[in-house]
C-alpha cells in the first residue's frame, strides 16, 4: 500500500470513528445528565466556585421555558432545529451593524453548551449544526428544553436555572413566578454582567417584555410540545 493510501485509510476510520463517538455520545445524554461543560471547565479552572443544581423540567415552573421560547425561540416546537427565518434576519442585521446578533435557536445552543466550546468560529458552528441534527432525531423537545435549562450561564459560575433561582431569589426552580423567570432569561445573552435581582435600563425593560410573551407563550399553547 502506498503511502497516500496508508493515509486515506487512516483518515477514514478517524473520521468513522470520530462519527460513531459522537453519536454514542449524544445519544447517552438522551438519559444520562450532562456533565462537565467547557464554561464549567473554564470557570473551575479560573478558580471560580461552580453552583449547579440539575432540575427536571417537571419541577422546574412552566414560566421559564415560556420565558425562553418567548424571549429566544417562538419557533421551538415547530422547528427541526433551525429556524432559517431568524438566521437570515440575523445574516442582514450583522451586514448593517458592527455588533453581532445571534440567530440560534434554543437547540443550536443546548448542542453548543453541552458538546462544544463558545468561541466563535466556522468549524465550531458546523459542528454546532450537525450536533443539533442529533440531539432533534434523537432527544425530543422536553430533553432539549431539559438540559438548556440546566447547563446555560446564569451568571459567574451560576449554571442552570435551579443553582440561578437559589442564587438571585432563594427559592427552588418549581416557585419562580413568571416575573423573576423573566428576569432570569433577560441576563442569558449576558449573564456575567447582568444580576437578574437587580435589573436597570433596557434590561429591565426587556425582562418586562418576556414577562408579557410568558402570557401569549401560555394562552396560546405555543409551548405545546412540552407537555408531559
Amino acid at each position: 500500500m502506498s503511502a497516500l493510501g496508508w493515509l486515506l485509510r487512516t483518515l477514514l476510520k478517524l473520521v468513522i470513528g470520530l462519527v460513531g463517538f459522537s453519536l454514542v455520545w449524544a445519544i447517552a445524554y438522551r438519559w444520562i445528565n450532562p456533565g462537565l461543560t467547557w464554561p464549567m471547565a473554564r470557570d473551575a479552572l479560573h478558580g471560580q466556585h461552580v453552583e449547579r443544581d440539575w432540575t427536571p423540567l417537571n419541577r422546574i415552573s412552566p414560566a421559564v421555558p415560556r420565558a425562553a421560547i418567548g424571549a429566544e425561540d417562538a419557533k421551538f416546537c415547530s422547528h427541526n432545529g433551525f429556524d432559517m427565518g431568524a438566521m437570515e434576519a440575523a445574516m442582514a442585521k450583522n451586514a448593517e451593524s458592527t455588533k453581532l446578533r445571534g440567530g440560534s435557536t434554543i437547540s443550536q445552543q443546548t448542542a453548543k453548551n453541552a458538546f462544544l466550546w463558545p468561541e466563535r468560529s466556522y468549524l465550531r458552528k458546523g459542528l454546532e449544526a450537525y450536533f443539533t441534527v442529533l440531539i432533534e432525531a434523537f432527544w425530543g423537545k422536553r430533553r432539549i428544553m431539559e438540559v438548556y435549562l440546566n447547563i446555560a450561564e446564569m451568571g459567574p459560575g451560576i449554571y442552570g436555572v435551579g443553582a440561578a433561582a437559589q442564587h438571585y431569589f432563594g427559592v427552588s426552580a418549581a416557585q419562580l413566578s413568571p416575573k423573576q423567570a423573566a428576569r432570569l432569561v433577560a441576563i442569558l445573552p449576558q449573564p456575567i454582567k447582568r444580576d437578574a435581582s437587580d435589573l436597570h435600563g433596557k434590561v429591565k425593560r426587556h425582562a418586562r417584555a418576556i414577562e408579557r410573551r410568558i402570557r401569549v407563550v401560555r394562552d396560546g399553547a405555543i409551548d405545546g410540545c412540552l407537555a408531559g
